[in-house]
């Protein structure tokens, strides 16, 4: 595992963000895949705060895997440390390592498959109190 880790640390890039700073705007294009190391942000509709997420979950994983426009805001809550991913070094991984790109997407399509059934539940939950 740490074979791979070196094998694509040159394509990531550390990013430092302060407190209220929107690092992915609803309805525009984004191209990183961003990892929380510290801090947390919030996914934002509008005004309303969809969820929030901390150290040790990813972001900005939707947009790059459908290369579409945002469909929500992530702000910063706290100061952030990330790294990031450019869905360009994405596609180096790729060349460089095929076992490596598929053990980053296949964790991607894990955790949005969580962040889906935990909306389902929450939509379920929703439909029974009204």
């Amino acid at each position: 595992m740490e074979e791979q880790i070196e094998k694509i640390m040159p394509l990531m890039q550390q990013e430092n963000f302060g407190t209220d700073i929107e690092i992915i705007t609803e309805g525009k294009p984004n191209d990183k895949i961003y990892f929380l190391i510290e801090g947390n942000v919030a996914v934002m509709k509008g005004n309303a705060v969809l969820a929030r997420f901390s150290e040790g979950e990813a972001f900005g994983e939707m947009e790059v895997l459908d290369v579409m426009p945002a469909v929500a805001a992530i702000k910063s809550i706290s100061p952030i440390t990330v790294m990031s991913i450019s869905n360009t070094a994405l596609r180096e991984i790729y060349k460089i390592d095929v076992k490596i790109f598929s053990l980053i997407i296949m964790n991607l399509a894990r955790d949005l498959s969580r962040r889906l059934r935990k909306m389902d539940e929450i939509i379920v939950e929703k439909q029974i109190l009204v």
